[in-house]
Parts: structure tokens; C-alpha cells; sequence
């Protein structure tokens, strides 16, 4: 792995960055703030990027599985995951979505900061930062598909955590839940220039 270009600091963890992984930002640092994690629950860190949420979550959590199809990120969060200490609670997989995890597998809690803005370029979808942000033209290309899979691996009293922007369509995302069998409502919310807001989502059966 390439040396990183920036350290990024979030309460008492540290991580490092290279130039193809996605840097914390406004997002994941809400995201970290209001993660509710109980004792030995089974994580999934869906697009885990750094593995910034993972790490937070490591601290209960008795597992952290964390996916990225950013391969380069899937070799930060390990690397980062080692540092903070918690590399013997973590798994680590390549791939979109849930493509390559097993039907049967089940978690407690699924975290999942989306790519969700909406882009009108195919080159930001070409690059492997771009995967970590663009979320096609309306902004929801990667969201719909998640939120149609995730709830096949959610535990019976588990949640879905979601992060993504009003640009995206937080109706609609509300009721796609809802359309899977799952109430979601807004848990946390931080307001961005030109008119953006950036929205968590928890959603349960």
C-alpha cells in the first residue's frame, strides 16, 4: 500500500488516508457521533471506506465485517484497523454490495454512508473515489439497490443506520424501507451550503 497522504484524527482514533479513499468528512464524522452499538453485536460496515465507522463500532461490537469494492480502501480500513487496535475483531471483503456475502450471514447492525450524490458525468463514477460519492444522475443508483438487500441480513431486532443527503430523495428513501418491511425516521441531520442537508436514517422492523 502506498504511503498515505493525510492523517485524519476522530476522538481518540487516528487513521490513515491515501489519495484513493475517501477522507472523513461533515458525513462520516456525524455518522460516528450517533452510532448505537450494544455490547457483542455483529457489525457490518457497508462501503467502510478509511473503516472509520467500523473501528467506533469496534468497541462493542464482538465483529466488524467490513466491505468496500474500492480495493484500496478495503487495504486502508485494514491497515487503519491495526493501528486503532481492534484488527482481531475485523473481517475484510471486496466486493458491491452484498454480491459476495452469503445469503445466510446476519448482522445486528448495518452502517452504510452511501455514495448519494447526484452526478451527471460518467468519469466521477470511473474513479475509485468517485465510486465513494457519485450515486448516478438522481443520486440514488447504489441506495435503491441497498436498501432492497439489506434487510435480507438483518437480524429479527436489528437496525440499518444510512447516511445521505436531501439531494437524494429522503422521501423516497423512507419509503422504500417501509416497502421492505422496515419503519425507518431520521436519528441525526447537519446542514450544508447551497442548500443541502445531510440526513441519518435508522430503520427497523
Amino acid at each position: 500500500m502506498a504511503s498515505p497522504t493525510k492523517k485524519v484524527f476522530f476522538s481518540d482514533y487516528a487513521f490513515n488516508i491515501p489519495e484513493n479513499v475517501y477522507e472523513p468528512a461533515e458525513d462520516s464524522f456525524l455518522f460516528a457521533e450517533n452510532l448505537t452499538i450494544r455490547k457483542d453485536d455483529a457489525v457490518l460496515d457497508m462501503g467502510t471506506g478509511c473503516g472509520i465507522l467500523g473501528i467506533v463500532s469496534a468497541k462493542k461490537a464482538s465483529k466488524v465485517l467490513a466491505v468496500d469494492i474500492n480495493p484500496y480502501a478495503v487495504l486502508c480500513a485494514k491497515e487503519n484497523a491495526w493501528l486503532n487496535g481492534v484488527s482481531d475483531k475485523f473481517f475484510f471483503l471486496r466486493c458491491d454490495l452484498f454480491s459476495a456475502i452469503s445469503v445466510k450471514e446476519r448482522f445486528d447492525v448495518i452502517l452504510f454512508n452511501a455514495p448519494y450524490l447526484p452526478s451527471q458525468s460518467v468519469d466521477d463514477d470511473d474513479s475509485w473515489l468517485g465510486c465513494a460519492w457519485s450515486g448516478g444522475v438522481t443520486g440514488r443508483r447504489v441506495i435503491d439497490r441497498f436498501i432492497r438487500e439489506a434487510p435480507k441480513h438483518l437480524k429479527q431486532d436489528g437496525c440499518i443506520l444510512l447516511m445521505q443527503s436531501t439531494l437524494s430523495g429522503l422521501d423516497r428513501t423512507l419509503q422504500r424501507f417501509e416497502e421492505n418491511g422496515l419503519k425507518a425516521v431520521i436519528v441525526a441531520k447537519c446542514d450544508l451550503p447551497f442548500f443541502e442537508t445531510i440526513v441519518l436514517v435508522k430503520a427497523k422492523r
